[in-house]
């Protein structure tokens, strides 16, 4: 069961102006389920993305830097899961440009104008003909209230579906953001299999769009990790449709700027823990934040040796304060010149290390407490300077091993 995450009520979900989604059945991998989103934009939009840093990217992800790179301004996005045309050479490349074509012949675009997204299993050939051949209907299907509709049809391994919407206020207009995201196992910050989606109708200027695409995602979709594989697929896509009625938006350092940077993240930061708390076998959501280091970097190098560790994850599942594993985390992270007497560790209010060792005043039973709870708040400090990160993750279950043991059954 996910951790304290409930399925998203359609009537909470706001329309963007210029933005309309349609699902369709294509069969890709199971009959019987919405499994293809087209995202169809209005002139004048503009669309930026971060993508996965494997080096074994899947096609559609290559495909997407390609028609970005070339400036023919996005008007359709083309999503489909369980299959992600990954591990498929040029082959994969060739059906990825392909279904790009068949979605831009029928919108009379240009198929740079288009941004294909797949998600799904590795390594196996997208059956282009079954995601064609519902084009038709996934357009017909198109409407600007369908975002509860695309967020059930790009899931994969998800229980639930994850979007959020905000409105807010620039200038006396009202703005509005609504995101859409998938992803429960292979998920681990480096562009964090995981995809997100984030429109607004808010007017920005497109010299600040892959600016602020990249800064949403560092402060959300970048602090999460499952397990700490990084996928093939992972995208990142910011849609913003200057449809609001305020003055452009020039510079995300101006009052507008950071207002509508502050309200995107989040409710990027809404889609993102999500996906930990949908986690492949989560019982817990965790945070992990980590105080006192000279520099972000260092606190995110800790964050995520707790996050990542087997050991560390999987004595949460067990609610076993079994805490020398996160100060072992610790030690490994990297940092030469740590000085363990200068660390002090907490699980929520308790204190449980001071100095580098285990504090006179903490007793295990408080430690089990906290750790029966589902969800726990681990404080690191460092002593070394004024930087903090924060990270999120979740625990590593029995459930987790089944659900990927499986996966292609």
């Amino acid at each position: 069961m996910p951790v304290n995450l409930f399925a998203p009520a359609p009537t909470d979900l706001r329309p963007i102006a210029g933005v309309r989604l349609g699902v369709a059945e294509a069969g890709v991998r199971k009959a019987n389920r919405k499994d293809l989103t087209v995202v169809l934009l209005d002139e004048g939009a503009w669309v930026a993305g971060v993508f996965t840093q494997n080096r074994f990217c899947a096609a559609p992800v290559q495909v997407c830097r390609e028609h970005l790179a070339q400036g023919a301004g996005i008007r359709a996005l083309l999503v489909n899961t369980g299959n992600a045309n990954a591990g498929t050479g040029q082959d994969g490349l060739a059906r990825a440009r392909a279904s790009c074509v068949a979605l831009a012949h029928l919108l009379d675009l240009a198929p740079e104008q288009v941004l294909p997204f797949s998600t799904g299993v590795i390594m196996e050939t997208l059956p282009i003909d079954r995601i064609t051949a519902v084009l038709p209907a996934a357009l017909a299907d198109a409407n600007p209230l369908h975002w509860g509709r695309a967020a059930e049809a790009i899931m994969t391994t998800d229980t639930l579906a994850k979007a959020f919407s905000a409105q807010i206020q620039i200038g006396g207009v009202p703005v509005t953001i609504t995101g859409i995201s998938k992803g429960a196992g292979m998920i681990r910050p480096n562009m964090a299999t995981m995809l997100g989606f984030l429109a607004t109708d808010a007017c920005v200027a497109p010299t600040l769009m892959q600016q602020l695409t990249q800064e949403l995602a560092d402060g959300s979709f970048n602090r999460i990790t499952i397990d700490g594989d990084t996928s093939t697929n992972d995208s990142f896509m910011v849609i913003a449709t200057n449809k609001a009625g305020h003055p452009q938006i020039t510079s995300l350092d101006s009052p507008q700027g950071q207002q509508l940077r502050s309200a995107m993240l989040g409710v990027a930061q809404q889609l993102a823990q999500a996906i930990v708390r949908d986690g492949e076998g989560a019982t817990k959501f965790i945070t992990i934040r980590v105080e006192g280091g000279r520099t972000g970097a260092e606190c995110r190098k800790v964050a995520y040796a707790i996050a990542h560790s087997p050991l560390v994850k999987t004595a949460f599942y067990a609610s076993d304060p079994n805490l020398g594993r996160i100060l072992a985390a610790v030690g490994y992270a990297g940092i030469d010149d740590l000085d363990p007497n200068l660390i002090d560790l907490f699980l929520d209010d308790v204190h449980v290390a001071i100095h580098g060792g285990r504090n006179p005043s903490y007793r295990e039973e408080e430690g089990q407490r906290v750790m029966k709870q589902s969800e726990i708040t681990v404080r690191v400090v460092l002593g070394r300077g004024p930087a903090a990160e924060t990270v999120w993750t979740c625990d590593l279950s029995h459930e987790y091993v089944t659900i990927n043991a499986d996966y292609r059954s």
